[in-house]
């Protein structure tokens, strides 16, 4: 059990607080649809969905959503790219009890973005950023891994989640910030300086 909890990560209120500086934490910090400014900051923005299923919550995720311990939810994990880069990882987890009617596109997603749903539906109340900083070890990040089929070496990678509620229904999206993305905060830089 030690070496479990040894891998789960410290989420904190604050980006400050996780280390993060310069761009990447305003890329964490975004506050509104971070599929907007990723598209923004794209010729060409596309959602790789890695799948859609049922799964086990991690440890880390039961609480946020309501679960008094790990159990069966909705699973969906999606790689989100920029002019064909790997920029964000998305990791989405519904609790089984949510209805269609707490989520009615979810199931129908495909390779759409969820943040274009979220943002843009009046019903959607989303909870407050929390910030960590992933350690080697940590769960999502062997599922980057797997995703890019690369080797993350032992850096550390900074991700951000947040709750949001529709009706009753909770769903917690993680999105776990890849290296790629602060090279688009730097063309940005070089478009504005034009």
């Amino acid at each position: 059990m030690r070496g479990q909890s040894l891998r789960l990560a410290k989420w904190h209120r604050r980006a400050a607080a996780v280390g993060a500086e310069g761009s990447m934490r305003g890329w964490l910090e975004t506050k509104g649809s971070l599929t907007a400014r990723l598209v923004a900051h794209s010729a060409a923005f596309r959602v790789r969905r890695l799948h859609q299923e049922v799964a086990l919550c991690s440890l880390e995720e039961a609480v946020p959503i309501g679960l008094p311990r790990r159990e069966r939810v909705w699973e969906r994990e999606v790689v989100l790219c920029c002019d064909g880069v790997p920029v964000v990882f998305g990791h989405t987890v519904v609790p089984m009890s949510a209805t269609a009617n707490d989520w009615p596109l979810f199931s129908a997603l495909g390779e759409q973005s969820l943040g274009s749903t979220l943002f843009y539906d009046p019903k959607v109340v989303r909870g407050s950023l929390k910030f960590a900083r992933l350690r080697a070890g940590h769960p999502l990040l062997a599922r980057v891994r797997a995703a890019l089929g690369a080797d993350l070496g032992s850096k550390d990678f900074h991700a951000r989640r947040c709750v949001y509620r529709r009706h009753q229904g909770l769903l917690m999206v993680t999105e776990v910030f890849l290296p790629a993305v602060l090279e688009l905060t730097a063309a940005a830089t070089i478009k504005i300086a034009k």
